[in-house]
């Protein structure tokens, strides 16, 4: 696991990677069946990577719904600047069409990626992020528990900052139109 340190108030909403990561060499199947080559598809724009599943109860529509009301309210060139990424962690009930729907709900523009859990989990270890748990429940079928953090790569290529799970839309609004503007620079203190 990498060591976090937080940015300072004056700084960004999210926690600073320390060492930062490159961004990951990964192919999956989007929900239109075609393959996803995330680096190629994703190289030098600011991508927001989040690992997730559409049963879920709480954690991933919040997180979603944070993110598209706040990429909402920024100009739309600004919009077309970033990637939402999510990818599943149960990749088993989250078929294609099943993942776009899911996402549909929050912007259309959502990119769902899915493949077999071994390359999941291979990619999540690539992040230093654990690996998605099954939890057995009776009747109403299972959950996940999975990390709930947002992975953040901007144009150089390099994810120096995550957000933790309860970031603020005007926390996404802020750091986003500023990782836009001004692209990454380390924080200050």
């Amino acid at each position: 696991m990498p060591h976090l340190t937080f940015g300072g108030p004056k700084e960004y909403r999210g926690v600073v990677l320390l060492p930062p990561l490159p961004r990951p060499a990964f192919t999956l199947t989007d929900t239109a069946g075609q393959l996803y080559v995330f680096d190629q598809e994703t190289r030098r724009q600011l991508t927001l990577l989040f690992f997730g599943y559409t049963n879920c109860p709480d954690v991933c529509p919040t997180t979603m719904s944070n993110i598209a009301t706040s990429l909402k309210a920024l100009p739309q060139a600004d919009r077309e600047r970033v990637k939402v990424v999510f990818v599943t962690t149960d990749p088993k009930r989250d078929q294609p069409t099943v993942l776009r729907a899911w996402l549909d709900h929050f912007d259309s523009a959502f990119i769902g990626l899915t493949g077999d859990q071994a390359n999941v989990n291979a990619i999540m270890a690539s992040l230093r992020l654990p690996e998605p748990v099954q939890n057995e429940v009776t009747d109403q079928g299972y959950t996940v528990s999975h990390v709930s953090s947002v992975t953040v790569f901007t144009a150089d290529d390099i994810s120096h900052i995550v957000y933790p799970e309860g970031t603020s839309v005007d926390d996404w609004r802020r750091d986003l139109k500023k990782l836009l503007d001004e692209g990454w620079h380390e924080p200050k203190g």
